[in-house]
């Protein structure tokens, strides 16, 4: 059985009154890609700060790589690897100058900083790139510059807060594929994300919302639950002559647009059949051909979403 490196229960984090992360657990193991999905504000950061040790919990166990992250954090970190969000290197040093400061700071002798660096370099193909001021390296590199750092002392654990946001499409799947590569390794790899096709490369994925992991599973898991709002495919050419009119129907929650074709979301409870029998009826009046009319299969936005209102209903239901 695989062990796992990242153990935090109970995590919790208060500032003043407002709780950021509530009671939430975690368990990452060996080579697995663990991902925290939710979006900006539901806790993502917090938690990755907490559980790499530079955020205190106020309530809580973090254990990472057989160490108490709360206990002992500082020698916690020799274990760990950490990308921020923002770029945290220096910008007016060359790229090949902070790996050798980084180098520096976590003990490697002349030795294991030549290894390190030249592996690093050419792992995360970086060594035209050396000589280069950091503040100059366009954003993709600089994401590639900071892992490389957080590589540098062979971490046990690797956490990676929103690596890839406002990156280009290209650099995210090289960054993917470079998440992968070392996950074989049987390096333990937490990431932080809010895009959800992103979420689909992780093993296992945990949803956040209002500092509450709400749902966790395999992506495949995921999409396999049953949707409480009902969802429908509509293809057809003049589909948008459609949406117009089924806007005003009540049993309509959402109309998305969609690859071509329309993505229809009923209220909870609606009579999925009887509502595309009325669609038909509606597109025949008008003189609509509907190419295909059919319940759709769940996208993982689209268990997201359910999941998300289903919270919020009963944050509201709490609240009165």
């Amino acid at each position: 059985m695989t062990r796992a490196l990242v153990e935090a229960h109970n995590l919790t984090r208060r500032f003043g009154s407002f709780v950021a992360v509530d009671g939430i657990e975690v368990t990452v193991s060996a080579g697995e890609v663990f991902g925290l999905l939710g979006a900006n504000g539901a806790g993502k950061t917090t938690a990755i700060r907490m559980l790499c040790g530079t955020l205190p919990p106020s309530d809580g166990t973090v254990c990472v790589a057989g160490m108490d992250m709360v206990r002992h954090a500082r020698r916690a970190r020799g274990y760990i690897g950490y990308v921020a969000q923002r770029f945290a290197l220096y910008g007016d040093l060359t790229l090949l100058e902070n790996l050798q400061l980084q180098a520096g700071l976590y003990g490697l002798n002349n030795s294991q900083r030549r290894e390190r660096i030249g592996w690093v370099l050419q792992k995360l193909m970086l060594q035209d790139r050396a000589g280069r001021m950091a503040a100059g390296l366009p954003l993709g590199y600089q994401r590639r510059m900071a892992l490389a750092a957080a590589l540098l002392h062979e971490p046990q654990v690797l956490f990676l807060d929103e690596p890839t946001s406002g990156v280009d499409p290209i650099a995210r799947q090289q960054f993917w594929e470079l998440i992968y590569d070392l996950a074989d390794t049987g390096i333990a790899i937490l990431v932080t994300t809010h895009y959800m096709d992103e979420a689909l490369f992780c093993d296992r994925i945990a949803l956040m919302d209002a500092g509450k992991i709400i749902a966790e599973d395999t992506p495949a898991g995921l999409v396999a639950r049953p949707l409480t709002t009902p969802m429908l495919e509509l293809h057809s050419e003049r589909g948008t002559e459609l949406a117009n009119a089924l806007r005003q129907w009540p049993e309509v929650l959402e109309i998305i647009p969609h690859a071509g074709q329309l993505r229809i979301r009923l209220q909870q409870g609606s009579d999925a059949q009887a509502t595309m029998d009325q669609i038909e009826k509606l597109a025949r009046a008008q003189g609509v051909i509907l190419s295909e009319l059919k319940m759709a299969d769940a996208e993982l936005e689209d268990v997201f979403v359910a999941l998300l209102e289903r919270g919020q209903a009963e944050r509201e239901g709490t609240a009165a």
